[in-house]
């Protein structure tokens, strides 16, 4: 396995470049389920939901400690999750306007 020591390295290799774009190319939310259901834990996939979440929650200003009874997030996991917001790579931004737009489920 490759250790990382900048997470934009990470898009370099060919099979990240791979998950990627089929990740993009799911057009339905079912198929899109199936997927991350065999390449995720179903904790897995409520931990990142979470994070999702906390993102949403940070975003409206909501404080940390609604944040990590409403979401079982840890307090640090809510302020690396507030870090990346500020100075990430835009991921949880595009994500909140997508759904904002949307008007996805809550």
């Amino acid at each position: 396995m490759v250790k990382y020591l900048n997470m934009k390295n990470v898009w370099t290799e060919k099979n990240t470049k791979q998950l990627a774009q089929v990740v993009c190319e799911i057009s339905d939310v079912k198929t899109m389920q199936n997927f991350l259901r065999d390449v995720m834990t179903e904790k897995e996939i409520i931990e990142i939901a979470a994070r999702l979440e906390a993102a949403k929650m940070l975003s409206r200003g909501e404080k940390y400690e609604k944040i990590t009874t409403e979401t079982k997030l840890s307090s640090r996991t809510v302020a690396r999750i507030s870090e990346w917001l500020q100075n990430g790579c835009n991921g949880y931004k595009e994500a909140i306007s997508l759904i904002n737009h949307h008007n996805l489920a809550s």
